[in-house]
């Protein structure tokens, strides 16, 4: 007989997880449709940055058919002291120092967080002493907070280091993602630099405006954590990739001649040498310039081994299952501060309502 799947105690009593929802945008939509769908958890509130999305039903932001009878809010610390949450997931930006302020709220509330900002996939590449403060702040509050996403969070750090674990020794790890951003919103595509002119993108390179992938640093650090390296330095390229056809998505049309992406790598090197390659080429429709997508993961090491997956694990999807799975490892977790290769492994739940 199987192992018996892991069930939190609110749901073995019966009674549904409570959760908080922070952002109402294309990521916080996917998974508010999802926590709907959960019979074993409950979303008691969500939060949205945008002023006048104030008072709109739920359902409404999130486009629905139909009323879900929850009110979005502005106010955070009101809404935690309205609906008491258990936990939370954050879904209203990429960065470390803009998702701060709302983390330390939710911890200093004692609400247990997970967070999609890519940066928190591993904040002490980013930042360590705002780490180390989560940590002790989440120790101190008893709750754990995690950050998680498809990338980072699973395909280029979780994966690699999960496949290490078939070897006797690594000496190298090379990891290559190939996706579409169609399904994304337009603040994802702008730090990409889809639909600008290629001087505009050198532009943006330059002023930040264009940032290309968020979580190289943290996919490196996780990695090289969970292997026992000590990484020297890092080397990030990103290059425009230049559309040859039209593309379209819901949010912006390129021409030719126009970027469709960015085509990003990191090199990470150990005692001079690079060890882990990761790279990350994304774009709006690269089936039309004949592109598959895919995820391909390479060791060099005892035994070699080679992983690879067609079509790309699709990110928006991936990343709203992985929120709202990893919910049960959280709350079983001590308090603290995680990665995903700190928790048991998540897995679906097979007890989803449809209809």
């Amino acid at each position: 007989m199987g192992a018996e799947p892991l069930l939190t105690e609110d749901f073995l009593m019966g009674e549904p997880i409570r959760v908080l929802l922070l952002g109402t945008g294309q990521m916080g939509s996917g998974i508010a449709r999802l926590l709907l769908e959960r019979p074993d958890l409950v979303l008691v509130g969500a939060f949205a940055r945008r002023r006048e999305r104030a008072g709109m039903d739920l359902g409404q932001a999130i486009g629905l058919e139909r009323e879900t009878g929850l009110s979005i809010g502005n106010d955070l610390p009101a809404l935690i002291e309205a609906h008491r949450p258990r936990i939370a997931i954050q879904a209203t930006c990429s960065r470390l120092a803009d998702a701060s302020g709302e983390i330390l709220c939710l911890l200093n509330h004692r609400v247990s967080l997970i967070s999609i900002a890519e940066e928190m996939a591993f904040p002490a590449a980013a930042s360590p002493d705002l780490a180390r403060r989560f940590r002790e702040l989440a120790q101190q509050m008893g709750v754990a907070l995690l950050g998680t996403g498809v990338n980072p969070g699973f395909v280029l750090d979780l994966l690699p280091i999960f496949l290490s674990g078939a070897c006797a020794h690594v000496r190298s790890i090379t990891a290559r993602r190939v996706n579409d951003l169609a399904p994304y919103g337009p603040s994802v595509l702008r730090t990409q630099g889809v639909g600008l002119t290629p001087e505009a993108f050198e532009q943006g390179l330059r002023d930040g405006s264009v940032a290309g992938h968020f979580g190289f640093p943290q996919s490196i650090g996780m990695i090289a954590q969970a292997l026992g390296w000590a990484i020297d330095a890092i080397e990030q390229r990103r290059d425009p990739i230049i559309s040859k056809v039209r593309r379209s998505t819901p949010f912006v049309t390129v021409e030719p001649g126009q970027v469709a992406g960015c085509d990003h790598s990191a090199v990470a090197y150990r005692a001079g040498e690079p060890v882990i390659t990761l790279i990350h080429p994304q774009q709006v429709r690269p089936e039309l310039e004949g592109i598959e997508t895919g995820d391909e993961i390479t060791i060099e090491g005892t035994p070699p081994i080679h992983f690879s997956g067609h079509p790309e694990i699709p990110g928006g999807q991936a990343t709203t299952a992985l929120a709202v799975n990893m919910i049960p490892r959280v709350l079983d977790a001590s308090p603290g501060l995680y990665s995903m290769a700190d928790l048991p492994v998540s897995a679906a739940f097979l007890g989803v309502r449809h209809g």
